[in-house]
């Protein structure tokens, strides 16, 4: 499912027939430009039933181009991460 489609279903919700699509793709943007600016403040954001949005390290490593089998330094970065909840792990 991509953007679009996701808002179409939410179009489709009997409980938010009011919307409109312009309202609707405000509605996401909103949810998830908020998520994104939470997790980057170090902040995390916990949807309950559904998962925790956090902010991860990555430690620095060594790996291997697999194409020259040369070994090469593998930069600390910071990355998103997503822990799903225990009902959304459970549904599935």
């Amino acid at each position: 499912m991509n953007k679009k489609e996701l808002m179409n279903a939410i179009l489709e919700d009997k409980t938010v027939s009011h919307l409109t699509k312009k309202d609707a793709e405000a509605l996401i943007n909103t949810c998830l430009d908020t998520i994104k600016k939470t997790v980057k403040k170090g902040e995390d954001v916990s949807l309950i039933g559904f998962g925790t949005f956090t902010k991860a390290k990555r430690a620095a490593r060594m790996g291997v181009n697999p194409s020259t089998g040369e070994k090469i330094k593998i930069k600390a970065k910071t990355l998103p991460k997503f822990k799903p909840g225990k009902a959304w792990k459970e549904m599935l």
